[in-house]
C-alpha cells in the first residue's frame, strides 16, 4: 500500500492550526470552565463577558468557538468577530459590527407579468447614523431578538472616548435588560481601562480571566490532533510538546505540525521524540520575525555578556497566573545555567535593561523598587527563548523537564 505524503501533510495541516484562531469545536481542547462560564452569562439578560489574558493563550480561538456554539440560536456577525485596532471610534466600531448583521429589509416586485416579488435584504448599518450613541446601539438591537457579538482585540483601541462610550453601551444594555451580549476580548490593562471609565459597569461584566493552557489541555490538543489525521503519537513525544509550549497553544500546535508533518515526510503514521526535536529546529527556523528580531536585540552585544543567559533564567523562572515573576524566581535558573551560585546583584541590571528600549523591550516591569515584577512583552517569547537554550547547549532537556 503506497503511502500519500502530500495528502498525509494536507491532513495535518488541516489538524493543526498554529497561525490562525481555532474555528472548529470539534479541534477545540479545554477551556471547560470557561466555556461554562460564557454559556451562563449569554442565557442571562443583562450579563455581558470580557475575556482577559496575556496574548497567545487561546481568547480568539474561545470567542470562535463559542461564536458557534450559538450559530442559529442567535444573531451573529457574520464573520464571527470584529477587531479592533489603533484607528477604531466607537462610531467606526459599531458600523462594522451593524455592517456584518445581515437582516430582511422588505420584498421587491420582479420584473414582468406574473413575476414573483422577492426579499430584499440589508444590513444593520444603514440604520446608522454617522455619529453613533449608545442609545443609538441599543435601540437597534432591541429591534432584532438574542443578539452574539464578540470584540477582539480591545487593548489596541487608543482612544479613551471610545472606551468610556463602550462600557456606557454596556451599561444601557444592561439596565435595559437588552437580549444581548456582547463578548469583549483583550488583556488584563485594557479591562481595568473599561471599568475605570464606569465603575457600575462592573456589575453586568463577567470577567473571565484566561490563564496558561494546563498540561492535560495542550496534550488534550495534540490528542485530537492526531486523531483528526489519522496518526499516533508516543507519550513521550506528545509530552515534550506540551511541556515546551509553557502553556501557550500556539506553539502546541507549531510543534505538532512539525512533528507530525517530519514523521509523514519519513513515511510513518506514529510521531516520535526524534520528530520532536525535528520540530523544535523548524519552529526556531520558522518563528514569527518579530520575536526573532526581539530576541536578537535583547541578547547581542559586541562583546560576551550574561544577556542571552539571563534571558534564558527569565524564561525558566516560575511565574504566576498572569505570566509574572520577581528577581528571586530567577536565581535559581541562572546558578543551574551558569553551574555556580548567581544572586540578584548579579543580574538586576541586566532585568532592568531588558525593560529598557535599548533591549527591546522584551520585558515589562510592574510594582515598586525592591519589590518589582517581570513579564515578557510576547509571551510567544518565553518557549522560543527556552527551545533556543537547548539548541545552543546553555540547558538540557532535562531542565526544563522533558
Amino acid at each position: 500500500m503506497s503511502f500519500d505524503v502530500p495528502k498525509q501533510l494536507g491532513l495535518i495541516a488541516e489538524s493543526f492550526s498554529p497561525s490562525a484562531p481555532i474555528d472548529q469545536t470539534t479541534l477545540f481542547a479545554g477551556r471547560v470552565s470557561q466555556i461554562a462560564d460564557v454559556a451562563n452569562a449569554v442565557s442571562q439578560r443583562g450579563q455581558h463577558v470580557v475575556m482577559f489574558g496575556e496574548r497567545g493563550v487561546g481568547k480568539t480561538s474561545l470567542a470562535t468557538v463559542i461564536s458557534q456554539m450559538y450559530r442559529g440560536q442567535a444573531n451573529q456577525i457574520t464573520s464571527g468577530s470584529i477587531n479592533c485596532d489603533e484607528t477604531t471610534t466607537f462610531s467606526s466600531l459599531w458600523q462594522k459590527i451593524f455592517r456584518e448583521i445581515p437582516i430582511r429589509t422588505g420584498v421587491s416586485q420582479g420584473i414582468g407579468f406574473g413575476a414573483e416579488a422577492a426579499p430584499t435584504h440589508g444590513n444593520l448599518a444603514q440604520f446608522l447614523q454617522e455619529n453613533v450613541t449608545p442609545d443609538d446601539v441599543r435601540h437597534l438591537l432591541q429591534q432584532i431578538g438574542k443578539t452574539i457579538i464578540v470584540i477582539d482585540e480591545l487593548d489596541r483601541v487608543e482612544d479613551r472616548k471610545t472606551t468610556k462610550l463602550l462600557a456606557d453601551t454596556i451599561k444601557t444594555l444592561s439596565d435595559h435588560s437588552t437580549d444581548c451580549t456582547i463578548i469583549l476580548v483583550g488583556v488584563a490593562d485594557s479591562v481595568d481601562a473599561l471599568i475605570e471609565q464606569h465603575g457600575s459597569v462592573e456589575r453586568a461584566l463577567v470577567q473571565i480571566r484566561m490563564p496558561r493552557m494546563h498540561v492535560d489541555e495542550l496534550l488534550e490538543i495534540v490528542t485530537r490532533g492526531a486523531a483528526r489525521c489519522g496518526m499516533t503519537v508516543d507519550d513521550l513525544a506528545k509530552g515534550q510538546i506540551a511541556k515546551l509550549s509553557q502553556g501557550l497553544p500556539h506553539y502546541t500546535h507549531l510543534l505538532s505540525l512539525h512533528a507530525f508533518q517530519a514523521a509523514a515526510m519519513a513515511h510513518r503514521m506514529n510521531v516520535t521524540s526524534a520528530d520532536v526535536k525535528t520540530a523544535v529546529q523548524k519552529a526556531l527556523d520558522k518563528a514569527q520575525q518579530s520575536v526573532i528580531s526581539a530576541h536578537h536585540k535583547a541578547t547581542s552585544s559586541a562583546r560576551d555578556n550574561l544577556y542571552p543567559q539571563v534571558l534564558l533564567a527569565c524564561a525558566m523562572a516560575k511565574s504566576d497566573g498572569l505570566g509574572q515573576f520577581a528577581a528571586s524566581d530567577v536565581r535559581d535558573p541562572m546558578s543551574k545555567i551558569m553551574g555556580r551560585h548567581y544572586d540578584i546583584p548579579a543580574f538586576s541590571q541586566h532585568l532592568n535593561a531588558f525593560c529598557e528600549t535599548s533591549r527591546g523591550p522584551v520585558l515589562q516591569k510592574f510594582g515598586v523598587s525592591r519589590r518589582y515584577r517581570f513579564r515578557f512583552v510576547n509571551p510567544l517569547m518565553q518557549p522560543y527563548v527556552l527551545m533556543d537554550g537547548v539548541r545552543r547547549g546553555l540547558i538540557t532537556e532535562a531542565d526544563i523537564g522533558l
